[in-house]
């Protein structure tokens, strides 16, 4: 049985070279915040050789799910679609070096979803790679806008995950949750707390715009153990589902069909057992995010859960082998 890892991240050095140029950000208050590792991190994240693969096997980790993990922002269109396919080249050849070890998801120019399009296409058919990421919201919109339609179409039609990450939050959101807490602002409104509610968000506005009426066979990632929405779901079926009258199902039913969870960055056991409870170990991956959380963590945490597990349970979420086609 294979363990891969899903949520795992790269950068190409492009891309940190036009953000630095690009002026202060939300993003560049998380890293002040966190400037003793941040560094380090991203040094990982830029080796796509032999420091990467000696620390999977270090912990056991057999193949990485690979995601490009830039934040674009308000970047220039034309920037984000000539750094999105560097990413997808560069993330394609290290698949070819190592086909055993690494797979991957294409970056998408999301700002020209006409271009995104264009791009998974080349991606899957062209350099083999199995669906695609996106990181928060767009040109300040969800994915849910119709606007993006072309893309979440093209990856039904090509039968391939479209992986959608946290990203980061527009500044009058900050402003107003997040400011006045000296150090600590940056991670909270990120990884701390707000990235995870944000995105839980994200997942509703998809389903209550009636995207998976549109596009029923598209699925949906998101990590870090389904950014709350295990806890939060039956509350949420039971208040928005009699509103959302013009929806072909109950919410709770398109997120049980339509999304997979990912266990990335949390590796406590009572996240895990109620994720179980609410949608079951076909729809749980695992995955550690690295190289933000370490891989040694990401298997104490999964030998330890094998035993809540249901026997079959750990084979469903460690080795998503149909997901991804591998």
């Amino acid at each position: 049985m294979k363990t891969i890892a899903v949520e795992e991240h790269f950068l190409i050095p492009a891309f940190l070279t036009v953000k630095r140029a690009s002026g202060r950000s939300m993003i560049g208050i998380y890293v002040d915040e966190q400037k003793k590792t941040i560094e380090s991190v991203f040094r990982k994240m830029l080796d796509l050789g032999e420091g990467r693969l000696a620390d999977m096997d270090a912990a056991g980790i057999d193949m990485q799910v690979l995601q490009f993990s830039g934040h674009f922002g308000a970047m220039d269109k034309d920037v984000v679609t000539s750094l999105a396919r560097e990413s997808n080249d560069v993330l394609a050849e290290a698949i070819r070096s190592h086909p055993d070890r690494f797979s991957g998801l294409a970056q998408l120019p999301m700002h020209d979803p006409e271009k995104a399009a264009a791009e998974l296409e080349r991606c899957v058919n062209r350099l083999g790679l199995k669906g695609a990421v996106w990181s928060g919201m767009c040109n300040g919109l969800f994915l849910d806008d119709p606007s993006f339609s072309p893309v979440l179409a093209e990856a039904e039609r090509l039968d391939v995950p479209f992986y959608i990450h946290p990203g980061e939050p527009p500044v009058e959101l900050f402003m107003a949750y997040f400011s006045r807490l000296p150090g600590v602002a940056g991670t909270l409104a990120m990884p701390g707390w707000g990235w995870h509610v944000e995105m839980g968000l994200h997942s509703y506005r998809l389903i209550l715009s009636g995207v998976f009426d549109r596009f029923p066979k598209l699925q949906i990632i998101i990590g870090h153990m389904g950014e709350n929405i295990p806890y939060t779901l039956a509350r949420a079926d039971d208040w928005l589902s009699p509103l959302a009258t013009y929806l072909q199902r109950r919410v709770a039913d398109y997120f049980r069909t339509n999304f997979y969870i990912n266990t990335s960055g949390y590796f406590t056991i009572p996240p895990l057992l109620c994720a179980l409870a609410v949608i079951g170990a076909d729809r749980i991956m695992f995955g550690v995010d690295y190289p933000y959380s370490p891989n040694p963590d990401g298997r104490k945490f999964l030998d330890s859960a094998s035993a809540y597990l249901q026997p079959g349970d750990l084979a469903k979420i460690t080795h998503k082998k149909r997901v991804f086609r591998l």
